[in-house]
């Protein structure tokens, strides 16, 4: 049996949909449902059963891991906003939460897989590579970066580093999203924009050696980052801190240039002020260092970021905005 927490959010059920592919419905989902609608990525989806993520943590305490076969923990549920400021909350819900699983997990001698994030590198300056020996030396520019990075540190600290796996998901886009809110990607953003205005806003930039649009970003598609997830539950002698991205970061002109493209218009991009607050916390430039990731063996054909914005566009020019 398979548990992925986060399971109804963005790679949550975009893991699922592929494990269903692979004939795997032996699943249970733990989330945190509101008032979103992302229950919706799930209603095509075949799983075990479905738990609300509070109730789940007590079935944990009251030894549902013992009562029961598990296999594997995909560990994919956090608060991702990165925009959010209440570290209290942050705290709760991406730190101890996921202390108290991973314990579990590691107790009953269950694989544990869980996201960690390319936040956790800040502005950059120590470089994207993902290396256990010098994490201690990175620095979150947000709260939920820190987060994760906290969760990273007491991995490594407690002694974890040999038995689990820590992901660092890069920039992901792909269908599922669309109930993120202002968390979703720049590619649904784009395409929403262009379909509402015939128009992209981008933002200016602010540092002489990148012109208007020229930032670059990490882009990965979420079936690419999927694949790439499954890996490690496919290997289980890995085991580690690893990124997930691609290595070869993309502009925000390229990747609006290449939705106009895809739906055969004509390219037309505004770029607009950045908002004060967000200014000296912007990341400018983000590449995911894959060396570590493919020294595992990892050869499966990807996407790609190109290929997989064309495959993107066709979901979301027929309103099919989720995985079936």
């Amino acid at each position: 049996m398979i548990i992925v927490t986060g399971g109804a959010g963005f790679i949550g059920s975009a893991l699922i949909w592929k494990l269903n592919k692979l004939g795997n419905e032996d699943i249970i989902v733990v989330d945190h449902f509101g008032e979103d609608k992302k229950y919706k990525n799930l209603v095509y989806l075949k799983f075990r059963d479905v738990f609300d993520k509070t109730d789940f943590a007590n079935m944990i305490e009251n030894g549902f891991l013992k009562k029961n076969k598990i296999d594997i923990i995909y560990h994919l549920g956090a608060c991702s906003a990165t925009t959010e400021k209440n570290m209290g909350y942050l705290l709760k819900n991406n730190y101890e939460y996921s202390k108290l699983l991973c314990k579990n997990a590691c107790e009953n001698g269950i694989r544990f897989i869980y996201a960690s994030s390319a936040a956790t590198y800040g502005n950059g300056s120590c470089g994207y590579k993902d290396d256990e020996n010098t994490i201690e030396n990175l620095i979150p520019m947000n709260a939920y970066g820190f987060s994760k990075h906290l969760f990273d540190l007491w991995i490594k600290r407690e002694g974890y580093l040999q038995e689990v796996v820590g992901l660092k998901y890069f920039n992901v886009f792909g269908p599922n999203e669309y109930h993120k809110g202002e968390m979703r990607s720049v590619a649904l953003k784009a395409f929403e924009q262009i379909k509402n205005t015939g128009k992209v806003k981008l933002f200016k930039s602010y540092l002489e050696e990148f012109a208007d649009g020229e930032q670059k970003r990490d882009f990965i598609y979420v079936k690419d980052a999927v694949d790439m997830t499954l890996h490690f539950g496919n290997n289980p002698k890995l085991c580690g801190i690893y990124n997930i991205g691609t290595g070869s970061p993309n502009t925000f002109n390229h990747l609006v240039n290449k939705i106009f493209q895809v739906l055969q218009q004509s390219v037309n991009i505004e770029y607009i002020d950045m908002p004060e607050d967000i200014r000296k916390n912007y990341q400018y430039y983000t590449c995911a260092d894959m060396t570590k990731f493919y020294s595992t063996g990892f050869n499966q054909k990807l996407f790609g970021f190109d290929k997989g914005i064309e495959d993107y566009i066709l979901y979301l020019k027929s309103d099919n905005w989720y995985l079936n």
